[in-house]
């Protein structure tokens, strides 16, 4: 999904590892094993709510920190972006680096979703960062691979060991535009994937990489792109999808049921043609259809767990956390006093 949000301006982060008042719960250190079926959520802008003054609480009223409220929730894992050089700092390195430092002291696995831009990444904007706008090929691969293997060595110097990583973010048309867009240079995008995938793998060798593309229901779409990766000999271990059913060509049809039933005919497509895991790294539906939000999640989770040799490795919600029109969004999971929806529901165990 095209995420061109309009920012509030905020202050700059301040570079620590919670930023909770002493009245908000905060669950003690809990190891977690690092398995089974991931239940999730990309919570990236916490650090920069926070800052605003938004306050996060549970159904009972009681403030609580966000991410333990999403283990609360029925959570066992996080996603965070990073982006090479934004303005104001958040979803830099060191922002990046203390909001996984908080998922890792509740015991929650975490993903980390490379951009490789300073600001959004999705289908509808690859943006060079500044910094790299007059490379080359060769050099964006250099870049790639350097800024890749700098935030994970800092997330690794923390303590942190992420079990995903992507390389790149809805990358649709690749990334980096023009040099690795896809539609006009697949064995340039190939080779860039490839530069993430051998950065990460340097520091993490046993992290899943994924290349991750959004409208998990287009399969036309996925064996487009994933026929020239393989074309190209692109590396990589998962498959990653968006699925925003509302978004979908026929969501005015049949409804999210629809669209969920064509994302999992996708899923199984995808294991069978490139012999890979899948992952549904992000969801959403607006937060005030609730009930109907809450049936779909249940599903997709249902539909996610029933692929065969578990290699529908999980479900993530794209920052329910969002409430109150937080800078536009409204497909969030939380209402507007910053309570979850009864759609979180269908993460409990």
């Amino acid at each position: 999904m095209n995420k061109l949000i309009n920012f509030l301006c905020c202050s700059l982060l301040l570079l620590s590892c919670s930023n909770t008042s002493n009245n908000e719960v905060i669950e003690p250190v809990k190891e977690t094993p690092i398995s089974g079926f991931a239940k999730g959520a990309d919570v990236s802008w916490v650090t920069e709510m926070e800052a605003a003054g938004v306050k996060f609480y549970n159904t009972s009223g009681q403030a609580m920190e966000c991410m333990a409220l999403m283990k609360s929730l029925g959570m066992n894992s996080i996603r965070l972006r990073v982006w090479v050089n934004p303005s104001p700092a958040y979803n830099n390195t060191a922002d990046v680096v203390a909001k996984a430092i908080r998922a890792k002291n509740l015991g929650l696995r975490i993903m980390i979703d490379f951009h490789y831009s300073d600001n959004w990444a999705d289908p509808g904007k690859q943006t060079k960062p500044a910094a790299w706008t007059s490379l080359d090929l060769e050099g964006l691969k250099s870049a790639i691979g350097k800024h890749t293997t700098d935030v994970l060595t800092e997330l690794k110097k923390n303590g942190i060991t992420p079990e995903w990583v992507q390389v790149g973010n809805e990358t649709n048309d690749g990334m980096l535009w023009p040099t690795g867009r896809a539609s006009t240079n697949m064995s340039g995008f190939a080779q860039m994937i490839n530069a993430g995938y051998d950065g990460v793998k340097a520091i993490f060798p046993d992290a899943k990489v994924i290349v991750h593309i959004s409208n998990g229901y287009d399969n036309q779409l996925f064996r487009w792109m994933f026929d020239g990766l393989k074309a190209n000999g692109a590396k990589y271990d998962v498959i990653g999808m968006s699925l925003y059913p509302t978004y979908a060509p026929d969501f005015a049809s049949g409804g999210w049921a629809k669209v969920n039933q064509q994302c999992l005919t996708n899923m199984n497509d995808m294991i069978s043609r490139y012999n890979k895991e899948v992952m549904i790294v992000e969801v959403g539906m607006p937060w005030d259809s609730a009930s109907e939000c809450k049936l779909f999640l249940s599903d997709i989770i249902t539909k996610t767990k029933s692929i065969s040799n578990s290699k529908g490795l999980g479900v993530l919600y794209w920052e329910p956390q969002a409430h109150n029109n937080w800078v536009g969004y409204t497909l969030g999971a939380f209402d507007n006093s910053g309570k979850p929806t009864i759609a979180m529901d269908a993460f409990l165990p």
